[in-house]
């Protein structure tokens, strides 16, 4: 079945244009900490990511859906987005979300700083637009000042916007779990269940898509490879963003970095535990079952990924001024 996959998804790659970096079993690598951040745009971003004046209620921010103490997360099948709408697909986390090679499920972002202005300007989620984001921010003299020594302008825009943001989320990285513990070389670091469950994890195939740092991210995958998949959501995958019906339930590969507190899973939320996400992973990508024990032994190593999260002092935000914009609540 092994090879199977990899023949699978080397079609897939070809077809998609990514390369061919998931059609092979390829090594897993422990997380390191950011380098060569810009400690002021960072700093910047971070203010950016907690402020709800972004979005149009004044009331959602980046974090809303993205929660810092959460995983990264929302933990809801999809988000809640303005005026209550529900988002069409899963909030993947933020966590680590620099070391993907596409950004959104659908790929349709090349970078973060790409994927950052999307929610911003999305109706059914925060649901301002950049202009007006830049009027905000703009009216706020404690951005305007640090705007100007970050990028040395007195015009706030949302290039500088995305970019602070984005450089905010790659300090988001998870070093340090058990696992890398063990890849380091500490042998006591994982139980003899959760080696167990690792080794499955490579005979079975789940490696030739979940390898790199992230262990996902790297490479689409087609939804439903054994047997079809069946779901209510509307979302199609890559199609979405290409027309093409060859990239039908095409998504990017999450990581399963932090995956124990990322629940529910997969694009539409239909497995509310990594128990029933390996069962439905074995079912649908290796055309397979998995005993009691073998699933047991797939969550111990899963949770084993878990790393340490980031800690920093909540950013105070700058008040508003009497030009602000005004935000607009919804009921």
């Amino acid at each position: 079945m092994k090879k199977t996959v990899g023949a699978f998804l080397l079609a897939c790659a070809v077809s998609l244009g990514v390369g061919t970096a998931g059609a092979e079993q390829k090594p897993v690598e422990p997380i390191v900490p950011a380098t060569g951040i810009n400690k002021e745009k960072a700093e910047l971003g971070k203010k950016l990511f907690f402020d709800p004046r972004l979005s149009k209620s004044g009331f959602i921010s980046c974090n809303s859906c993205h929660n810092l103490s959460r995983g990264g997360t929302d933990n809801l099948q999809t988000s809640i987005g303005h005026n209550w709408q529900r988002g069409p697909v899963n909030a993947p986390t933020v966590l680590n979300s620099g070391m993907n090679f596409v950004q959104f499920w659908n790929g349709r972002a090349k970078d973060l700083k790409e994927q950052a202005g999307g929610p911003i300007a999305n109706p059914g989620e925060m649901a301002l637009n950049h202009d007006l984001a830049e009027e905000v921010l703009q009216s706020i003299p404690g951005y305007v000042a640090e705007f100007k020594t970050v990028y040395g302008k007195d015009k706030i825009d949302i290039d500088q916007i995305t970019d602070a943001l984005a450089e905010f989320e790659k300090t988001l990285v998870t070093p340090n779990s058990r696992f890398d513990q063990w890849l380091q070389g500490d042998k006591e670091a994982l139980t003899v269940d959760e080696q167990a469950g690792y080794k499955l994890f490579q005979d079975s195939g789940c490696i030739s898509c979940h390898y790199g740092m992230a262990m996902g991210g790297g490479s689409f995958y087609k939804m439903g490879m054994a047997e079809e998949f069946k779901t209510d959501n509307p979302s199609q995958g890559r199609k979405d963003v290409t027309g093409k019906e060859e990239h039908h339930f095409m998504f990017k590969v999450p990581t399963l970095r932090n995956v124990e507190l990322t629940y529910p899973y997969f694009h539409d939320g239909s497995a509310r535990t990594l128990s029933q996400a390996v069962d439905t992973m074995a079912r649908y990508q290796l055309g397979k079952k998995f005993t009691e024990k073998e699933n047991a032994q797939l969550v111990a190593f899963l949770k084993t990924l878990t790393g340490e999260q980031p800690v920093f002092t909540i950013p105070i935000l700058p008040p508003s001024s009497d030009t602000t914009p005004r935000p607009e609540p919804f009921e």
